[in-house]
């Protein structure tokens, strides 16, 4: 596939896709059409999550698609979501452009930060699932759940004060350059037995995505919020119990060297006279195991 002329292009071409996608959210918004500038950072953080898979598949990572990909993401989850809060509510308040600066400055740092620990050669093992943080797509749908409230819900609440919204900014901000972890949903494994419940949900939460679109993604966004807490234990736990990744660590190389040289996983021999585990056999046992090698010799000593 990678021999298609352009087909390299195409993780690029995603990132561009998802550029536009923030890009094209403030031209809603100046519009006043909240829900579709909502939408535009969706499908903005959609786009993020494809062109990584997409350059490691047709091996085409490179140094400006790294650059490229971090760019995408401060404009489409730093600079639109802020543009388009202020745009929304914040114009008229005291604190309220303080307030985006705040976040698009975090967003900044919390990818530059991301940049810097990927060339880092000594990470840590049991941090292996986790970012350090919210990652910036997450923190930049998260500041957005005040306007999806404020677009389904009519009259006066916290989703539409001003004051309460300039301090949610600064909250989604601080949460992203913090070292708080959150699991990564890469990591995420579904056992079997949680495979078919899981598929249920998924059609309950598209059936009701069509009809009530707001109250999903802010269900979503509130879920993922509240993981965090348990991501804080789940890291703890694992950085005091070694034995639990180092383990894995081992079985997991073990598989990649076998698989990567094409043998079996080695058998154990039975050896005459001894057990499985290389013990030895009793004289009774070892007498009987000495003579079933080779039982046609015995029949022609008779």
């Amino acid at each position: 596939m990678t021999g298609v002329p352009g087909v390299r292009f195409l993780p690029n071409a995603i990132t561009v896709l998802a550029l536009s996608s923030g890009l094209t959210s403030v031209a809603f918004a100046l519009r006043g059409q909240w829900f579709f500038a909502v939408t535009a950072v969706v499908a903005a953080a959609i786009f993020d999550s494809l062109d990584g898979p997409a350059a490691r598949l047709l091996n085409s990572t490179s140094r400006i698609g790294a650059e490229l990909d971090s760019l995408s993401d401060c404009v489409s989850f730093g600079m639109a979501p802020a543009l388009i809060t202020y745009i929304w509510l914040l114009e008229d308040t005291p604190v309220g452009w303080t307030a985006c600066l705040v976040f698009a400055v975090c967003a900044a740092l919390r990818l530059a930060r991301f940049n810097s620990l990927l060339d880092d050669d000594s990470p840590k093992p049991w941090a292996k699932g986790f970012f350090t943080g919210v990652p910036t797509p997450a923190g930049g749908l998260l500041a957005l759940m005040p306007v999806l409230l404020s677009n389904r819900l009519t009259g006066q609440g916290p989703w539409n004060n001003p004051w309460v919204v300039s301090f949610w900014l600064v909250l989604v901000g601080v949460l992203m350059v913090s070292r708080v972890p959150s699991i990564a949903l890469k990591s995420v494994r579904v056992t079997t037995e949680w495979i078919v419940p899981m598929l249920v949900l998924l059609v309950v939460a598209v059936a009701a995505l069509v009809y009530q679109p707001e109250i999903v993604f802010s269900l979503g966004l509130l879920i993922y919020l509240l993981h965090l807490p348990y991501a804080v234990w789940k890291f703890q736990y694992l950085k005091n119990h070694p034995e639990l990744w180092e383990g894995q660590r081992f079985r997991n190389r073990r598989t990649r060297r076998r698989v990567r040289l094409s043998v079996r996983a080695p058998r154990h021999q039975r050896v005459a006279g001894r057990s499985p585990d290389g013990s030895p056999l009793p004289p009774q046992r070892r007498r009987g195991a000495a003579g079933s090698r080779n039982p046609g010799a015995r029949r022609r000593l008779r």
